[in-house]
């Protein structure tokens, strides 16, 4: 996982500097709040794809821990702009999640299959620099359990979780670098607002999905 993250963070440096290189102030006299090829008042329909890395975390338990399952996200992107710097930014996004446990009888696996619809609030806070924060809907497509005990590996699928939830709150943080007008790299931090398992204690946690997103988005206007 280190090693994911501080591939992603170098990408994102060399994306940002490369896009400062790019810009520059346009000389119209608005306050820097335009620059020259910036186009920030036309609205944008994009693409995007990346990867997640995702686990589970305890509310009610501090001994609670997993580990970390890679996974893919992709999808559509709108920019509609509000008034600078800020813009209103749904998404409609295909996500996997999940985690990882290594029990007294094995290793369990948990991959979950989400639609996750991020509305968020785009603030442009430099040339090529921005920053995203805002609540994210998920609903739950299917739920795959996985035991290897180290001869037998076995599976059961679902298709919601085990409280019967298919729906759940998260809150989003983020940051992107324009690489050019159509090109930009993003990281981003969601968790679950919302607790999966209503009835949890210390020995059945009430957990939330925590991911961290990477990605390269692609304007197609």
């Amino acid at each position: 996982m280190k090693k994911i993250l501080f591939f992603a963070i170098c990408l994102l440096v060399a994306g940002s500097v490369s896009a400062q290189r790019r810009y520059y102030h346009s000389p119209r006299g608005d306050g820097g709040s335009r620059s020259s090829g910036d186009d920030f008042y036309s609205p944008k329909i994009g693409l995007e794809i990346g990867a997640n890395v995702s686990n589970q975390i305890s509310t009610s338990s501090s001994n609670y821990s997993t580990g970390s399952l890679g996974g893919l996200n992709a999808g559509l992107t709108f920019d509609l702009p509000i008034i600078y710097p800020l813009s209103f930014a749904p998404e409609v996004l295909y996500s996997q999640k999940g985690y990882e446990a290594t029990t007294a009888n094995g290793i369990f696996t948990q991959r979950t299959h989400f639609i996750d619809v991020p509305l968020l609030a785009k603030f442009k806070v430099g040339p090529a620099f921005n920053f995203y924060i805002g609540p994210q809907l998920s609903y739950l497509l299917s739920t795959t359990n996985t035991y290897d005990d180290g001869f037998l590996v076995s599976s059961e699928h679902y298709y919601e979780d085990n409280n019967g939830h298919k729906s759940f709150l998260d809150g989003v943080l983020g940051v992107s670098f324009d690489l050019n007008r159509s090109v930009d790299l993003h990281a981003r931090y969601t968790l679950d607002l919302q607790q999966t398992d209503s009835q949890g204690s210390t020995y059945v946690p009430n957990y939330r999905n925590q991911v961290w997103q990477f990605g390269i988005g692609f304007k197609l206007n």
